[in-house]
């Protein structure tokens, strides 16, 4: 099985992904792993991103991350050249995190892929806010900007 993406989280978890969420993704290429705490949860993800093998690991955590946890985890994905994303619930960050980002949905009634991404933390470089939205033919994320009245428009602005 050649996987890309690791998905870490707690076994006692409810929710699920969504694989409506995955429709470009090769579900094959998806490795999930679920651990009994947070203590095996950030172990399992320390070794995955140490290891290199997997090009992503993602990482679900229920409870804050200590400076000591997180700087392991940062060290770790460096040794492995492996990218980390920590899904961190809001009030829980990581004074570790190279950057953080705060990601929203965005209504629009013609487009149910529009979101906003802000960078709200970034250790080497400015911060900022984008609307993107997912491109299904080219498989890419777009980024867009925000809606505006413009002259001679009759939409008004969100």
């Amino acid at each position: 099985m050649n996987t890309d993406l690791l998905w870490v989280c707690p076994r006692w978890r409810t929710e699920q992904i969504n694989p409506l969420g995955f429709d470009v993704y090769d579900p094959s290429r998806l490795l999930i792993a679920h651990t009994k705490d947070q203590t095996e949860t950030l172990a399992v993800a320390e070794e995955a991103l140490r290891d290199g093998a997997i090009s992503m690991v993602v990482i679900d955590i229920t409870a804050p991350l200590n400076l000591t946890a997180g700087r392991r985890l940062q060290l770790a994905a460096k040794a492995g050249d492996t990218v980390g994303l920590c899904l961190i619930p809001d009030g829980m960050g990581s004074n570790a995190a190279e950057t953080r980002w705060h990601c929203v949905p965005v209504f629009d009634a013609r487009d149910s892929t529009l979101q906003r991404w802000e960078l709200i933390k970034n250790k080497s470089g400015t911060l900022g806010a984008w609307y993107v939205r997912w491109d299904a033919k080219t498989r890419r994320i777009n980024v867009v900007p925000p809606a505006r009245e413009r002259p001679g428009s009759t939409d008004t602005p969100d």
